[in-house]
């Protein structure tokens, strides 16, 4: 019997999410094209059909590359973190996905997060602070959390999504002088995008899946627990749009962080965890 065989099927989460990102990067040069033709004409409206089509592409392939570049990620070698090279190796193994790479940002706020390009390349990304967390507690439940993602192919809806609201943020800040009036009109517009494409539900079930694949009892619920007491401890400051890729929700509920909050409680995960026998061993 597979490692994956006492863990529910991903198939339901996968055909939706990959519907998801399909109408993402199809709207995208249709809406542009549309946009565009109605601005200019025909002959604008094609040249915004070729950027659309261009820029989904890109999104797909390099989406990824692009937010961690973004983000300020460096790559992380096995050598230099072997407790999570072989905490990522050995939960991996038992939920039947793959991580291309391992990166890391420093910065002493901990949090993990999984990035996709393609379905097939996958990274997981953990900050400094992330690593030295793992000194108190067992990071095997929040990476197990993170891998559910990539299982279910929920971080190829997240990454693109996310680079496009973390984009219009970015371009509103630039508007000089006019970057308040920008923020009032593009932040809620990024925001729509982002629940657009994104649902807390996915939260619960990566919760779910990860703590039917930890190899003992309660291994997520705890973990969540102390990364987010841990937070509380540390300063943090990130675009507001970041916030669906992280394993809970790090802002403190001001300015614009409020449109793009996608995760549901904490204590409705909890309950929702609750306490349990394990189910799967080494």
């Amino acid at each position: 019997m597979s490692a994956t065989s006492g863990l529910p099927s991903p198939t339901l989460h996968v055909v939706r999410n990959l519907a998801k990102a399909g109408a993402l990067l199809g709207g995208l040069p249709l809406g542009l094209g549309a946009l565009t033709w109605w601005l200019g004409g025909i002959a604008a409206g094609s040249a915004g059909l070729v950027v659309g089509l261009c820029a989904a592409m890109s999104l797909l392939l390099i989406g990824d590359r692009v937010l961690l570049g973004m983000l300020g990620a460096a790559d992380l070698p096995a050598e230099d973190a072997p407790a999570l090279a072989h905490t990522v190796l050995q939960v991996s193994e038992r939920m039947g996905v793959e991580i291309a790479e391992l990166y890391a940002i420093e910065d002493d706020h901990p949090r993990a997060f999984a990035l996709s390009g393609s379905p097939r390349q996958s990274s997981l990304v953990v900050t400094t602070g992330f690593l030295e967390l793992g000194a108190v507690v067992d990071l095997e439940g929040l990476v197990a959390h993170e891998l559910a993602h990539v299982r279910h192919r929920d971080t190829i809806v997240q990454t693109p999504v996310v680079l496009i609201a973390a984009s219009v943020l970015e371009l509103a800040r630039l508007m000089g002088p006019l970057r308040r009036a920008a923020l009032v009109v593009l932040g809620p517009l990024a925001g729509s995008v982002v629940h657009l494409f994104i649902s807390p539900k996915r939260e619960f079930a990566a919760d779910r899946v990860a703590d039917a694949a930890s190899a003992g009892p309660n291994v997520v619920a705890d973990g969540l627990q102390r990364l987010d007491r841990a937070s509380e401890l540390v300063p943090f400051s990130a675009s507001p749009a970041t916030e669906p890729l992280y394993a809970i929700d790090p802002f403190d509920g001001d300015g614009l962080a409020p449109w793009f909050s996608t995760h549901p409680p904490l204590a409705q995960r909890m309950a929702q965890l609750g306490t349990r026998a394990p189910v799967l061993s080494d």
